[in-house]
């Protein structure tokens, strides 16, 4: 069950979207709220997973609301401005409803928040690391089905705000979830963080040159804030050479 509120300064869309969150089994209204201000004293009040949240408010608007809150839970995004779409990804918005919003399109990104929810749960669960590690392979939701995906089959890990592409011996895999959750999951001696947008399985590696590593066809960025950690993790520890021979 996922806690959430509405925020909009009419009452019309306040209701319409409240009549659909009592529809969903897996939705709790926690409240409503004219604009992002009364979100503050509610957030004090009762803990909130989900925020349905409008962008022309007065006050505050949503777009200003993102900027300046710390960390905010789940936000879906309620407005009939298209124009605001880009600023709001690029502010991690988990999805972007235009009214007049369908339930359809409502039910569909309630449902994307319950899985990146769930998500979020497990990789904070104590033990859920070890668990899956020693099992060999975890799933993840592609669209409308679940891929096993086995840890040894991994080559890298893409990340794009809210979603990761992992990039396998099959083929690659896209999902909503966040790159520091999958990291928090995986084996910190068989895969290493290399850049902001990429980690990589360490025994996949066939080589590095200047700021990028090879993996077969695969040419990953080294970024500079984690290339000496990368060098002395990957290569150091396994380097031949006539000093170690002489």
């Amino acid at each position: 069950m996922m806690n959430c509120v509405i925020i909009d300064d009419e009452p019309l869309a306040r209701e319409g979207l409240a009549s659909y969150v009592r529809e969903v089994d897996f939705l709790n209204l926690g409240g409503t709220c004219e604009n992002p201000l009364q979100l503050i004293k509610l957030l004090d009040e009762q803990a909130i997973d989900l925020i349905f949240l409008d962008i022309q408010m007065p006050k505050m608007n949503g777009i200003d609301f993102l900027k300046i809150f710390p960390k905010p839970p789940m936000v879906i995004i309620t407005t009939a401005y298209p124009s605001y779409a880009l600023e709001g990804f690029q502010l991690n918005v988990l999805d972007y409803l235009l009214k007049p919003i369908t339930f359809d399109r409502f039910f569909k990104s309630a449902n994307k928040a319950r899985d990146y929810h769930r998500l979020l749960n497990n990789s904070a669960q104590p033990g859920a690391q070890k668990t899956e590690t020693d099992e060999g392979y975890f799933f993840i939701k592609c669209g409308n089905k679940y891929e096993k995906i086995y840890f040894d089959e991994i080559l890298y890990v893409e990340g794009m705000q809210n979603y990761v592409t992992i990039f396998t011996t099959k083929g690659k895999y896209m999902t909503l979830l966040n790159l520091k959750s999958l990291e928090q999951n995986l084996d910190g001696k068989l895969f290493i963080r290399v850049h902001k947008s990429y980690i990589v399985s360490t025994g996949k590696i066939d080589g590095i040159e200047g700021n990028e590593i090879f993996i077969g066809e695969h040419r990953i960025p080294i970024s500079r804030n984690y290339r000496e950690q990368v060098i002395q993790q990957v290569v150091t520890n396994k380097l031949w050479d006539k000093i170690k021979f002489s």
